[in-house]
């Protein structure tokens, strides 16, 4: 029987390589990002990404199955003992496997659109849990990507990849180095844009949503739209508050929009 990868070098705090996976679990380390536990893998390994190293702890492990797949995907495989294990996990049940994986890379020019697609552009995000929950989001509703200008929480924090479920590997993202540049984009590509404004007369359920692409822009948590995508020309939509609060979560803000688009673009 051949030899398991699990049985691999034991390293310690030292090592030079438990120093590169805690910078990456501070989301130091540009274009990685940290995957705990069973299911976590699991998706990961539905995926072409990348695994650049392993790290598990026996003891953690209650099923060495995903363990096994994993160390073949991955480059460097390293076992550590369950204090180390402790020190640099996150979660407190990671199953015994912690990976650093490489976010995927998408370019503008690799999408196509058509009368059925759906963008959603987010301004401003903040914190990296909603990052996470608005990429989920877009791919329930089947949308093609999310676009992002004026982002402040970042794709590789840990956070993202668990609020999105592992959907950041598969979702594409685009970032815009402005929110002209972005606009110009969506202008390009012939997209009805709209912007959710919770001040704005027009609700959600007016536009026709077909005859072409659309894109939803929505803003931060803290502040809303930046005022350049107001002086673009989009037309506003808003989602009725029927209650005292003034707004909602943009994550459900934009769950609303999308599904709404996507039921009228599919008839259902």
């Amino acid at each position: 029987m051949a030899p398991s990868r699990l049985d691999a070098l034991s390293i310690g705090a030292q090592h030079p390589r438990v120093r590169e996976l805690l910078a990456v679990r501070k989301d130091s380390v540009p274009g990685r990002i940290l995957v705990e536990g069973n299911w976590e893998h699991n998706q990961l390994l539905t995926t072409p990404t990348i695994i650049d190293a392993l790290y598990y702890c026996p003891e953690e492990a209650e099923d060495t199955r995903t363990a096994e797949r994993a160390a073949a995907r991955a480059r460097e495989v390293y076992r550590i003992s369950p204090k180390l294990f402790t020190r640099v996990a996150r979660r407190s049940r990671s199953d015994g496997l912690i990976s650093i994986a490489r976010l995927p890379v998408w370019q503008p020019q690799q999408l196509q659109f058509t009368e059925s697609s759906l963008v959603l552009v987010a301004d401003g995000v903040e914190y990296a849990g909603n990052l996470g929950t608005l990429i989920r989001t877009v791919d329930a509703a089947r949308a093609d990507c999310l676009v992002l200008t004026s982002r402040r929480a970042k794709l590789s924090h840990p956070s993202v990849y668990t609020a999105s479920r592992g959907m950041v590997l598969s979702t594409p993202v685009l970032e815009f180095d402005d929110i002209a540049t972005a606009a110009g984009w969506l202008r390009q590509h012939r997209f009805a844009v709209h912007l959710a404004d919770p001040g704005a007369t027009g609700s959600y359920r007016v536009p026709e949503y077909r005859g072409g692409p659309t894109a939803f822009v929505v803003g931060s948590e803290g502040n809303g739209l930046d005022r350049q995508w107001h002086e673009q020309g989009f037309d506003a939509v808003s989602i009725p508050m029927l209650g005292r609060a003034d707004s909602l979560n943009v994550a459900l803000s934009a769950g609303i929009l999308l599904f709404e688009a996507r039921a009228r673009k599919d008839g259902w």
